[in-house]
Protein backbone atom coordinates (compact mmCIF):
# COMPACT_ATOMS: atom_id res chain seq x y z
CA UNK A 1 0.00 0.00 0.00
CA UNK A 2 3.07 1.90 -0.10
CA UNK A 3 3.18 4.73 -2.73
CA UNK A 4 4.02 8.31 -3.34
CA UNK A 5 1.24 8.87 -4.53
CA UNK A 6 -1.17 8.21 -1.88
CA UNK A 7 -4.70 9.56 -2.02
CA UNK A 8 -5.25 12.25 -0.05
CA UNK A 9 -8.52 13.13 1.74
CA UNK A 10 -10.09 16.70 2.05
CA UNK A 11 -9.06 16.76 5.63
CA UNK A 12 -5.16 15.97 4.23
CA UNK A 13 -5.81 18.30 1.59
CA UNK A 14 -6.72 20.96 3.85
CA UNK A 15 -3.54 20.62 6.52
CA UNK A 16 -1.22 22.23 3.61
CA UNK A 17 -0.15 25.26 5.55
CA UNK A 18 -1.35 27.87 2.75
CA UNK A 19 -5.22 26.44 2.52
CA UNK A 20 -5.59 25.90 5.98
CA UNK A 21 -4.37 29.44 6.93
CA UNK A 22 -6.42 30.44 3.95
CA UNK A 23 -9.75 28.92 5.31
CA UNK A 24 -8.74 29.57 9.26
CA UNK A 25 -8.54 33.01 7.98
CA UNK A 26 -11.93 32.80 6.02
CA UNK A 27 -13.91 31.66 8.39
CA UNK A 28 -12.44 33.88 11.35
CA UNK A 29 -13.69 37.12 8.85
CA UNK A 30 -17.25 35.64 8.30
CA UNK A 31 -17.46 34.93 11.88
CA UNK A 32 -16.19 38.24 13.05
CA UNK A 33 -18.66 39.45 10.37
CA UNK A 34 -21.18 37.92 11.90
CA UNK A 35 -20.44 39.08 15.08
CA UNK A 36 -20.10 42.47 14.17
CA UNK A 37 -23.10 42.79 12.45
CA UNK A 38 -25.13 41.00 15.41
CA UNK A 39 -23.19 43.27 18.08
CA UNK A 40 -24.73 46.72 16.21
CA UNK A 41 -28.21 44.89 15.81
CA UNK A 42 -27.91 44.80 19.13
CA UNK A 43 -26.72 48.36 19.60
CA UNK A 44 -29.57 50.29 17.29
CA UNK A 45 -32.32 48.09 19.12
CA UNK A 46 -30.92 49.38 22.34
CA UNK A 47 -30.54 52.91 20.79
CA UNK A 48 -34.74 52.75 19.46
CA UNK A 49 -35.75 51.97 22.87
CA UNK A 50 -33.91 54.70 24.36
CA UNK A 51 -34.96 57.03 21.75
CA UNK A 52 -38.45 55.69 22.43
CA UNK A 53 -38.62 56.69 26.10
CA UNK A 54 -36.79 59.96 25.08
CA UNK A 55 -39.68 60.99 22.87
CA UNK A 56 -42.52 60.15 25.30
CA UNK A 57 -40.83 62.16 27.53
CA UNK A 58 -40.73 64.70 25.41
CA UNK A 59 -44.22 64.43 24.42
CA UNK A 60 -45.23 64.18 28.10
CA UNK A 61 -43.24 67.68 28.99
CA UNK A 62 -45.11 69.35 25.72
CA UNK A 63 -48.35 68.46 27.32
CA UNK A 64 -47.41 70.02 30.96
CA UNK A 65 -46.57 73.35 28.59
CA UNK A 66 -49.88 73.21 26.20
CA UNK A 67 -52.26 72.15 29.41
CA UNK A 68 -51.98 74.30 32.60
CA UNK A 69 -51.68 70.20 34.59
CA UNK A 70 -49.47 71.29 37.65
CA UNK A 71 -47.47 74.07 39.20
CA UNK A 72 -43.71 73.90 37.49
CA UNK A 73 -43.24 76.39 39.33
CA UNK A 74 -42.98 74.33 42.58
CA UNK A 75 -42.38 70.70 41.02
CA UNK A 76 -39.30 70.25 38.72
CA UNK A 77 -40.72 68.53 35.32
CA UNK A 78 -38.02 65.44 35.45
CA UNK A 79 -40.05 64.54 39.03
CA UNK A 80 -43.64 64.51 37.36
CA UNK A 81 -43.02 61.79 34.94
CA UNK A 82 -41.96 58.01 36.20
CA UNK A 83 -41.24 55.22 34.00
CA UNK A 84 -42.19 51.86 36.26
CA UNK A 85 -42.06 49.22 33.49
CA UNK A 86 -40.66 48.98 29.97
CA UNK A 87 -44.44 49.71 28.35
CA UNK A 88 -45.62 52.28 31.15
CA UNK A 89 -45.28 55.49 31.71
CA UNK A 90 -47.24 57.74 34.31
CA UNK A 91 -47.02 61.68 34.80
CA UNK A 92 -48.10 63.72 37.81
CA UNK A 93 -51.76 65.47 37.72
CA UNK A 94 -52.69 68.17 39.87
CA UNK A 95 -55.34 70.36 38.16
CA UNK A 96 -58.31 68.86 36.44
CA UNK A 97 -58.57 68.71 32.58
CA UNK A 98 -60.99 66.67 30.67
CA UNK A 99 -60.15 63.46 29.54
CA UNK A 100 -60.98 64.07 25.50
CA UNK A 101 -58.29 67.03 26.67
CA UNK A 102 -55.66 65.58 27.45
CA UNK A 103 -55.82 62.59 24.73
CA UNK A 104 -56.57 65.11 22.19
CA UNK A 105 -53.30 67.52 23.40
CA UNK A 106 -51.42 64.33 23.59
CA UNK A 107 -52.20 62.43 20.38
CA UNK A 108 -50.47 65.55 18.92
CA UNK A 109 -47.63 65.92 20.54
CA UNK A 110 -46.75 61.82 20.17
CA UNK A 111 -47.16 62.64 16.47
CA UNK A 112 -44.89 65.46 16.94
CA UNK A 113 -42.20 63.50 18.34
CA UNK A 114 -42.65 60.29 15.74
CA UNK A 115 -44.01 58.12 18.39
CA UNK A 116 -46.41 56.92 15.86
CA UNK A 117 -47.83 53.59 17.78
CA UNK A 118 -51.00 52.92 19.56
CA UNK A 119 -51.46 53.93 23.49
CA UNK A 120 -53.93 53.48 26.13
CA UNK A 121 -54.39 56.56 28.15
CA UNK A 122 -55.48 55.68 31.85
CA UNK A 123 -56.56 58.28 34.87
CA UNK A 124 -55.87 58.13 38.02
CA UNK A 125 -57.27 59.57 41.05
CA UNK A 126 -55.20 59.67 44.62
CA UNK A 127 -56.51 56.91 47.16
CA UNK A 128 -58.64 54.67 44.45
CA UNK A 129 -57.64 51.03 43.56
CA UNK A 130 -58.38 51.00 39.90
CA UNK A 131 -58.53 53.38 36.82
CA UNK A 132 -61.67 55.87 36.62
CA UNK A 133 -61.41 56.14 32.93
CA UNK A 134 -59.39 54.59 29.87
CA UNK A 135 -59.03 55.91 26.12
CA UNK A 136 -57.53 54.65 23.12
CA UNK A 137 -56.02 56.24 20.80
CA UNK A 138 -55.04 54.83 17.43
CA UNK A 139 -52.15 55.92 15.40
CA UNK A 140 -52.83 56.89 11.98
CA UNK A 141 -50.78 53.60 10.65
CA UNK A 142 -52.20 51.43 13.26
CA UNK A 143 -52.48 47.73 12.16
CA UNK A 144 -53.51 46.15 15.08
CA UNK A 145 -57.19 46.92 16.65
CA UNK A 146 -57.67 47.79 20.23
CA UNK A 147 -58.37 44.88 22.53
CA UNK A 148 -59.38 44.61 25.97
CA UNK A 149 -56.85 44.39 29.01
CA UNK A 150 -56.18 44.65 32.48
CA UNK A 151 -54.26 47.68 32.96
CA UNK A 152 -51.39 47.44 35.75
CA UNK A 153 -52.66 50.01 38.39
CA UNK A 154 -49.11 51.73 40.52
CA UNK A 155 -50.62 52.92 43.54
CA UNK A 156 -49.59 56.99 44.21
CA UNK A 157 -51.16 59.43 46.71
CA UNK A 158 -51.47 61.90 44.06
CA UNK A 159 -53.34 61.85 40.49
CA UNK A 160 -51.70 60.65 37.64
CA UNK A 161 -52.34 59.59 34.05
CA UNK A 162 -50.45 56.62 32.59
CA UNK A 163 -49.79 55.78 29.14
CA UNK A 164 -49.41 52.41 28.05
CA UNK A 165 -48.30 51.32 24.41
CA UNK A 166 -49.02 47.71 23.75
CA UNK A 167 -47.16 47.41 20.60
CA UNK A 168 -44.40 49.18 21.86
CA UNK A 169 -41.51 46.64 20.52
CA UNK A 170 -43.06 45.46 17.47
CA UNK A 171 -43.21 49.37 16.71
CA UNK A 172 -39.50 49.96 17.65
CA UNK A 173 -38.17 46.44 15.63
CA UNK A 174 -40.31 48.14 12.46
CA UNK A 175 -37.78 50.98 13.14
CA UNK A 176 -35.46 48.78 12.80
CA UNK A 177 -36.42 47.53 9.18
CA UNK A 178 -33.57 48.71 6.97
CA UNK A 179 -31.16 47.04 9.64
CA UNK A 180 -33.07 43.54 9.48
CA UNK A 181 -33.13 43.86 6.31
CA UNK A 182 -29.11 44.85 5.46
CA UNK A 183 -28.01 42.41 8.02
CA UNK A 184 -30.35 39.26 6.27
CA UNK A 185 -28.47 40.72 2.95
CA UNK A 186 -25.04 40.34 5.29
CA UNK A 187 -25.76 37.16 6.27
CA UNK A 188 -26.86 35.45 2.72
CA UNK A 189 -23.75 36.71 1.27
CA UNK A 190 -21.86 35.22 3.96
CA UNK A 191 -23.20 32.01 3.25
CA UNK A 192 -23.01 32.36 -0.12
CA UNK A 193 -19.55 33.08 0.07
CA UNK A 194 -18.66 29.96 2.40
CA UNK A 195 -20.65 27.96 -0.08
CA UNK A 196 -18.54 28.64 -2.83
CA UNK A 197 -15.26 28.45 -0.49
CA UNK A 198 -16.32 25.10 0.27
CA UNK A 199 -17.13 24.29 -3.72
CA UNK A 200 -13.94 25.75 -4.47
CA UNK A 201 -11.55 23.39 -2.62
CA UNK A 202 -13.89 21.00 -2.99
CA UNK A 203 -13.10 21.09 -6.98
CA UNK A 204 -9.44 21.54 -6.33
CA UNK A 205 -9.98 18.36 -3.96
CA UNK A 206 -11.46 16.68 -6.61
CA UNK A 207 -8.30 17.62 -9.22
CA UNK A 208 -6.01 16.77 -6.49
CA UNK A 209 -7.48 13.18 -6.39
CA UNK A 210 -8.02 12.53 -10.73
CA UNK A 211 -4.00 14.12 -10.28
CA UNK A 212 -3.06 11.36 -7.92
CA UNK A 213 -5.11 8.49 -9.76
CA UNK A 214 -3.50 9.57 -13.31
CA UNK A 215 0.13 9.45 -11.68
CA UNK A 216 -1.02 6.04 -10.03
CA UNK A 217 -2.33 4.68 -13.05
CA UNK A 218 1.04 5.52 -15.22
CA UNK A 219 2.76 4.06 -12.47
CA UNK A 220 0.72 0.58 -12.65
CA UNK A 221 1.40 0.25 -16.49
CA UNK A 222 4.99 1.43 -16.46
CA UNK A 223 6.88 -1.15 -15.51
CA UNK A 224 4.61 -4.06 -17.03
CA UNK A 225 4.80 -2.01 -20.61
CA UNK A 226 8.56 -1.44 -20.46
CA UNK A 227 9.27 -5.19 -19.46
CA UNK A 228 7.06 -6.27 -22.68
CA UNK A 229 8.90 -3.90 -24.80
CA UNK A 230 12.18 -5.00 -23.81
CA UNK A 231 11.11 -8.87 -23.78
CA UNK A 232 9.29 -7.99 -27.31
CA UNK A 233 12.72 -6.37 -28.60
CA UNK A 234 14.87 -9.70 -27.44
CA UNK A 235 12.08 -11.68 -29.37
CA UNK A 236 12.64 -9.42 -32.87
CA UNK A 237 16.25 -10.72 -32.57
CA UNK A 238 17.31 -12.93 -35.31
CA UNK A 239 18.64 -15.70 -33.34
CA UNK A 240 16.11 -16.42 -30.66
CA UNK A 241 14.59 -19.17 -32.91
CA UNK A 242 17.48 -21.08 -32.26
CA UNK A 243 17.08 -20.32 -28.23
CA UNK A 244 14.12 -22.34 -27.46
CA UNK A 245 14.62 -22.21 -23.72
CA UNK A 246 15.30 -18.20 -23.89
CA UNK A 247 12.52 -17.61 -26.52
CA UNK A 248 10.11 -19.68 -24.05
CA UNK A 249 11.01 -17.14 -21.04
CA UNK A 250 10.44 -14.08 -22.90
CA UNK A 251 7.17 -15.30 -24.27
CA UNK A 252 6.28 -15.90 -20.71
CA UNK A 253 7.26 -13.04 -19.28
CA UNK A 254 5.23 -11.29 -21.80
CA UNK A 255 2.59 -13.35 -21.04
CA UNK A 256 2.57 -12.86 -17.81
CA UNK A 257 2.57 -8.91 -17.76
CA UNK A 258 -0.49 -9.10 -20.36
CA UNK A 259 -2.35 -11.00 -17.81
CA UNK A 260 -1.46 -8.49 -15.30
CA UNK A 261 -2.57 -5.61 -17.22
CA UNK A 262 -5.65 -7.13 -18.17
CA UNK A 263 -6.37 -7.95 -14.19
CA UNK A 264 -5.87 -4.27 -13.46
CA UNK A 265 -8.05 -3.00 -16.66
CA UNK A 266 -10.88 -5.79 -15.72
CA UNK A 267 -10.55 -4.51 -11.63
CA UNK A 268 -11.05 -1.05 -12.96
CA UNK A 269 -14.06 -1.59 -14.74
CA UNK A 270 -15.59 -4.01 -11.96
CA UNK A 271 -15.21 -0.70 -9.98
CA UNK A 272 -16.41 1.63 -12.92
CA UNK A 273 -19.81 -0.88 -13.47
CA UNK A 274 -20.67 -1.35 -9.49
CA UNK A 275 -20.14 2.43 -8.83
CA UNK A 276 -23.37 2.37 -7.66
CA UNK A 277 -24.29 2.77 -3.66
CA UNK A 278 -25.71 -0.68 -3.40
CA UNK A 279 -23.79 -3.58 -5.40
CA UNK A 280 -25.88 -6.17 -7.08
CA UNK A 281 -25.13 -9.96 -6.00
CA UNK A 282 -26.46 -13.24 -6.83
CA UNK A 283 -26.46 -15.28 -3.64
CA UNK A 284 -26.11 -19.06 -3.86
CA UNK A 285 -24.42 -21.93 -1.82
CA UNK A 286 -20.96 -22.06 -1.74
CA UNK A 287 -17.98 -23.86 -0.38
CA UNK A 288 -15.70 -21.85 1.33
CA UNK A 289 -13.06 -24.35 1.41
CA UNK A 290 -13.50 -24.27 -2.03
CA UNK A 291 -13.84 -20.71 -3.48
CA UNK A 292 -10.50 -20.05 -0.68
CA UNK A 293 -8.35 -22.79 -2.77
CA UNK A 294 -9.66 -21.36 -6.13
CA UNK A 295 -8.68 -17.96 -5.18
CA UNK A 296 -5.12 -19.25 -4.26
CA UNK A 297 -5.18 -20.83 -7.31
CA UNK A 298 -5.32 -17.43 -9.16
CA UNK A 299 -2.75 -15.61 -7.17
CA UNK A 300 -0.18 -18.55 -7.66
CA UNK A 301 1.92 -16.89 -10.55
CA UNK A 302 2.57 -14.35 -7.77
CA UNK A 303 2.82 -16.53 -5.29
CA UNK A 304 5.66 -18.26 -7.23
CA UNK A 305 7.33 -15.36 -8.06
CA UNK A 306 7.66 -13.99 -4.50
CA UNK A 307 8.57 -17.71 -3.21
CA UNK A 308 5.36 -17.44 -0.61
CA UNK A 309 4.06 -20.24 1.52
CA UNK A 310 -0.07 -20.38 1.70
CA UNK A 311 -1.46 -22.29 4.42
CA UNK A 312 -5.07 -22.69 4.35
CA UNK A 313 -6.38 -24.01 7.87
CA UNK A 314 -10.29 -24.85 8.28
CA UNK A 315 -11.39 -27.40 11.17
CA UNK A 316 -12.63 -30.31 10.69
CA UNK A 317 -16.14 -29.39 11.56
CA UNK A 318 -16.13 -26.68 9.20
CA UNK A 319 -14.35 -28.66 6.42
CA UNK A 320 -17.68 -29.00 4.34
CA UNK A 321 -19.40 -25.59 5.39
CA UNK A 322 -21.31 -24.01 2.85
CA UNK A 323 -22.66 -20.30 3.04
CA UNK A 324 -25.17 -18.19 0.99
CA UNK A 325 -23.11 -15.75 -1.09
CA UNK A 326 -22.12 -14.54 -4.32
CA UNK A 327 -19.01 -16.95 -5.50
CA UNK A 328 -17.43 -14.36 -7.77
CA UNK A 329 -17.37 -11.60 -6.01
CA UNK A 330 -16.37 -12.94 -2.60
CA UNK A 331 -13.91 -14.53 -4.80
CA UNK A 332 -12.62 -11.73 -6.06
CA UNK A 333 -12.15 -9.88 -2.50
CA UNK A 334 -10.51 -12.93 -1.23
CA UNK A 335 -8.15 -12.64 -4.36
CA UNK A 336 -7.55 -8.85 -3.55
CA UNK A 337 -6.62 -9.35 0.09
CA UNK A 338 -4.19 -12.21 -0.91
CA UNK A 339 -2.46 -10.27 -3.22
CA UNK A 340 -2.10 -7.31 -0.78
CA UNK A 341 -0.56 -9.89 1.40
CA UNK A 342 1.70 -11.01 -1.27
CA UNK A 343 2.61 -7.53 -1.88
CA UNK A 344 3.68 -6.16 1.57
CA UNK A 345 5.67 -8.83 2.65
CA UNK A 346 9.51 -9.61 2.01
CA UNK A 347 8.96 -13.50 2.49
CA UNK A 348 5.34 -13.59 2.66
CA UNK A 349 3.84 -16.50 4.87
CA UNK A 350 0.46 -16.46 5.04
CA UNK A 351 -2.07 -17.91 6.70
CA UNK A 352 -5.72 -18.57 5.43
CA UNK A 353 -8.33 -19.58 8.13
CA UNK A 354 -12.16 -20.43 8.21
CA UNK A 355 -14.08 -20.10 11.48
CA UNK A 356 -17.04 -19.06 13.47
CA UNK A 357 -17.22 -16.00 15.66
CA UNK A 358 -20.84 -15.06 17.59
CA UNK A 359 -23.03 -16.98 15.66
CA UNK A 360 -20.93 -15.67 12.13
CA UNK A 361 -18.69 -17.12 9.91
CA UNK A 362 -15.10 -16.17 9.41
CA UNK A 363 -12.37 -15.57 6.41
CA UNK A 364 -9.16 -14.94 7.80
CA UNK A 365 -5.94 -14.16 5.49
CA UNK A 366 -3.12 -12.90 8.30
CA UNK A 367 0.36 -12.12 6.30
CA UNK A 368 3.77 -11.48 8.08
CA UNK A 369 3.86 -8.68 6.05
CA UNK A 370 5.20 -4.16 6.97
CA UNK A 371 1.52 -3.75 8.99
CA UNK A 372 -0.67 -0.56 9.42
CA UNK A 373 -0.16 1.77 11.73
CA UNK A 374 -3.51 2.38 13.66
CA UNK A 375 -3.99 5.72 12.45
CA UNK A 376 -4.07 4.91 8.84
CA UNK A 377 -6.59 2.08 9.81
CA UNK A 378 -9.83 3.85 9.62
CA UNK A 379 -9.42 4.67 5.97
CA UNK A 380 -7.82 1.82 4.45
CA UNK A 381 -11.16 1.57 2.41
CA UNK A 382 -11.44 4.60 1.33
CA UNK A 383 -10.96 4.69 -2.76
CA UNK A 384 -8.02 5.87 -4.47
CA UNK A 385 -6.26 5.63 -0.67
CA UNK A 386 -3.27 4.55 -0.02
CA UNK A 387 -1.32 4.33 3.19
CA UNK A 388 1.95 7.04 2.80
CA UNK A 389 5.06 5.59 2.54
CA UNK A 390 7.24 8.69 1.62
CA UNK A 391 8.96 8.30 -1.42
CA UNK A 392 8.67 4.83 -1.36
CA UNK A 393 7.23 3.50 -4.76
CA UNK A 394 7.86 0.24 -5.48
CA UNK A 395 4.48 -1.29 -4.70
CA UNK A 396 2.04 -0.81 -7.50
CA UNK A 397 -2.09 -0.37 -7.14
CA UNK A 398 -4.49 2.60 -7.36
CA UNK A 399 -6.05 2.14 -3.73
CA UNK A 400 -9.60 0.50 -5.37
CA UNK A 401 -9.05 -3.10 -4.03
CA UNK A 402 -9.53 -2.52 -0.29
CA UNK A 403 -12.58 -0.14 -0.79
CA UNK A 404 -14.40 -2.78 -3.91
CA UNK A 405 -13.71 -5.38 -0.91
CA UNK A 406 -15.13 -3.65 1.89
CA UNK A 407 -18.46 -2.52 -0.98
CA UNK A 408 -18.66 -6.64 -1.38
CA UNK A 409 -18.66 -7.72 2.80
CA UNK A 410 -21.48 -4.86 2.93
CA UNK A 411 -23.71 -6.20 -0.28
CA UNK A 412 -23.26 -9.57 1.91
CA UNK A 413 -24.46 -7.70 5.04
CA UNK A 414 -20.93 -8.38 6.63
CA UNK A 415 -18.37 -6.87 8.52
CA UNK A 416 -14.15 -6.35 8.01
CA UNK A 417 -11.79 -6.54 11.07
CA UNK A 418 -8.31 -5.37 10.85
CA UNK A 419 -5.97 -6.30 13.26
CA UNK A 420 -2.48 -5.19 12.18
CA UNK A 421 1.14 -4.24 14.17
CA UNK A 422 3.73 -2.57 11.99
CA UNK A 423 6.53 -4.50 11.48
CA UNK A 424 4.48 -7.78 12.83
CA UNK A 425 1.69 -8.24 10.01
CA UNK A 426 -1.68 -7.72 9.63
CA UNK A 427 -4.95 -9.90 9.58
CA UNK A 428 -8.03 -8.83 7.59
CA UNK A 429 -10.88 -10.89 8.93
CA UNK A 430 -14.24 -10.94 6.93
CA UNK A 431 -17.08 -11.61 8.76
CA UNK A 432 -20.36 -13.15 6.95
CA UNK A 433 -23.84 -14.10 8.46
CA UNK A 434 -24.40 -17.71 9.02
CA UNK A 435 -27.02 -18.14 6.36
CA UNK A 436 -24.92 -21.87 5.40
CA UNK A 437 -25.21 -25.53 4.87
CA UNK A 438 -22.96 -28.14 6.48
Amino acid sequence: MGSKFAYRSLSDYMRSSTLRWLVLLASILIMLIMTVQLFWLNKVYSFEQKTFNTNVVKSIRGLYEDLDLVDTRVHHLQDLIEHPSTDYFLFRVDNFHTEDSIAYYLQHELNDFDVLTDVYIAYYDAGRTSYKDTTYITAAASRYPPSIINLAVYHRNFSYVLLYFPHRNKYVLQQMNFWFISSAIVFVVLIGLAVILFFFYRQRFLAEIQKDFVNNFTHEFKTPLAVMKISAEVLLQDKITAQPDRLRKYATIIENQTQHLQDQVERLLQIARSDRKDLPIEKKQVALKDLIEQAVAKVQPLIDEKKAEVNIQVDEELQNIALSADRAHLELAIVNLLENALKFSAKPHIIVSIGEEEGNIYISIKDNGIGIEKKYQKRLFQKFYRVPTGDVHNVKGFGLGLNFVKRIIDAHHGTIKINSLPGIGTEFRLILPATLNS
